[in-house]
């Protein structure tokens, strides 16, 4: 009589969990660099510098007040869900009704006083549609949301990977060649956020469904708004420590720098998005592991998440960091003096790894804390960034100094945010949360060399060539000295997941 096989253990199980999740949204991850490209190059080569600037600016302002009008709903809601204090779609419809009453106010304010979009004074009265696209980005958080918490990571990665980022490349080009290319970038960027929205939209409605016998509740609402203000406050600063560079740029340098930085930024953005690939599925982890009073399987989680990102995003870095130049040059010839903006905030993603994974834990354990460490972090960055500008402007350096020390007062404040959000955790779960290996300065070693070799080539050898002879050396290296089995069960996709309650 044959044994019966034992079971996955809850952890085991968690770990599977994100694993699977990782693994849709790296998927994901692959083809929003894919359509990411397209929109720079158009941006880039038929807008240009000056009109990228403008629209990064604008997009800095919607961004943020669209993420704090959607009340911290995006880690807050798979909670809420949770702990099941009523059913759960009149649970994400109280979400979404208190976003859209906050995002609506923000974008008629915003309408009548567009000067904090446009600091440059230059915008045209089709750019002030922006605004439109606070309620419609707050509510696309709050149903990608209720998705992950079901785990359908797909819904995700089809509006932010897919739709999004190929309806802004697509329509930037039909737009600079309509009547109104003057406001391209901004029209297009509308499009893309209401076609995220549709596509968020339809399959909630296919899993929630409508609620029944709902009805908006102003106490409970009031409840709600007093409970999420410390994690909305963190999720806008946590997001604004990648954009609050854009808006100092915006008023101590020309727009060309502004448009330079941002394309920097929208490159080097792409490993941080790793981080996005884990958090849907770690969310919902984490507070059931909370519910059960499992500290140890948290902290366990932290570390495996943390190094699994921590891993992908140096590749990464180093892939697109040491070919600098060319990859900058790709999106035109006025912007290849942003490349030494493009090596700091690519190695600042890198130390930021494990701010974000600890933050995914301690948004829930320690709110008012994380939020104090997030507010003393942007303060550290808006201070460091202000002295680095100012600096290289008396000192008589080019626009391109300007964006390099806005990169590096990043990556200092990620840094220290860093150290202490790890700090805080491992001494509230007892048990350490750092993610730190050797086995990242032996793969790092010969993945530099191969790179500075590809720089010695013609510029199409080094993109075509260097760039995935970076990566498979760095992943080799890695995979053989770095991973073990704990850390493959990423690539394996035969364990079960934990069900969800």
């Amino acid at each position: 009589m044959s044994t019966p096989a034992a079971p996955v253990p809850d952890n085991q199980g968690d770990i599977a969990a994100l694993a699977k999740g990782g693994r849709t949204n790296f998927f994901g991850f692959l083809l929003r660099l894919a359509a990411r490209l397209p929109f720079l190059f158009i941006a880039g080569r038929l807008y240009g510098p000056d009109a990228l600037g403008r629209f990064a600016s604008a997009l800095v302002v919607v961004e943020l007040l669209a993420l704090i009008c959607s009340m911290g709903e995006k880690r807050g809601l798979a909670q809420r869900l949770t702990e099941g204090e009523t059913d759960q779609t009149s649970v994400v419809f109280d979400g979404m009704l208190l976003a859209l009453l906050f995002s609506s106010a923000a974008a008629m304010v915003l309408w009548l006083i567009p000067a904090p979009m446009f600091p440059s004074g230059i915008y045209s009265p089709l750019d002030k549609l922006l605004v439109l696209a606070i309620p419609a980005y707050a509510l696309t958080e709050i149903l990608l949301a209720a998705q992950a918490y079901r785990f359908d990571i797909a819904t995700t990665v089809r509006a932010r990977a897919v739709i999004e980022p190929w309806t802004i490349s697509i329509m930037a080009g039909v737009f600079f060649y309509s009547d109104w290319a003057e406001s391209g970038l901004a029209l297009a960027y509308l499009t893309s956020i209401f076609a995220g929205l549709i596509a968020a939209l339809v399959p909630f409605l296919r899993s929630y469904g409508l609620p029944r016998e709902w009805r908006p509740r102003p106490v409970r609402m009031a409840r709600m708004t007093a409970r999420a203000l410390p994690l909305a406050t963190a999720d806008a600063v946590e997001w604004g420590t990648r954009r609050l560079d854009i808006f100092i740029l915006g008023f101590f340098a020309a727009p060309a720098a502004v448009g330079i930085y941002y394309v920097a930024q929208q490159v080097a953005s792409l490993p941080q998005k790793l981080k996005t690939s884990f958090e849907p599925i770690l969310g919902p982890v984490i507070t059931r592991n909370l519910k059960e009073g499992n500290l140890a399987a948290i902290a366990s989680q932290v570390r495996q998440v943390g190094f699994w990102i921590i891993a992908a995003q140096a590749g990464i870095a180093l892939a697109l960091g040491m070919p600098g130049e060319a990859v900058m040059g790709l999106v035109g010839p006025n912007f290849v003096g942003g490349n030494g903006a493009l090596a700091f905030l690519l190695l600042a993603e890198v130390v930021a790894a494990t701010a974000v994974v600890s933050e995914a834990a301690l948004v829930y354990v320690a709110r008012k804390r994380n939020l104090a460490i997030s507010l003393g972090t942007i303060a550290l960055q808006g201070a460091l960034t202000v002295i680095a500008v100012t600096t290289f402007d008396r000192l008589g350096y080019g626009e391109s100094y300007k964006a390099a020390g806005a990169a590096i007062a990043l990556m200092l404040s990620l840094g220290a945010a860093s150290l202490v959000k790890a700090w805080l955790l491992s001494r509230i779960l007892k048990a350490p949360v750092g993610n730190w290996r050797w086995a990242l300065v032996w793969a790092t070693g010969p993945a530099v060399v191969i790179g500075f070799l590809a720089t010695l080539l013609p510029e199409w050898i080094e993109l075509i060539f260097g760039i995935p002879a970076i990566l498979l050396t760095y992943g080799y290296v890695i995979w053989h000295k770095g991973f073990g089995p704990e850390d493959r069960i990423l690539f394996r996709r035969n364990l079960a997941r934990p069900e969800m309650n």
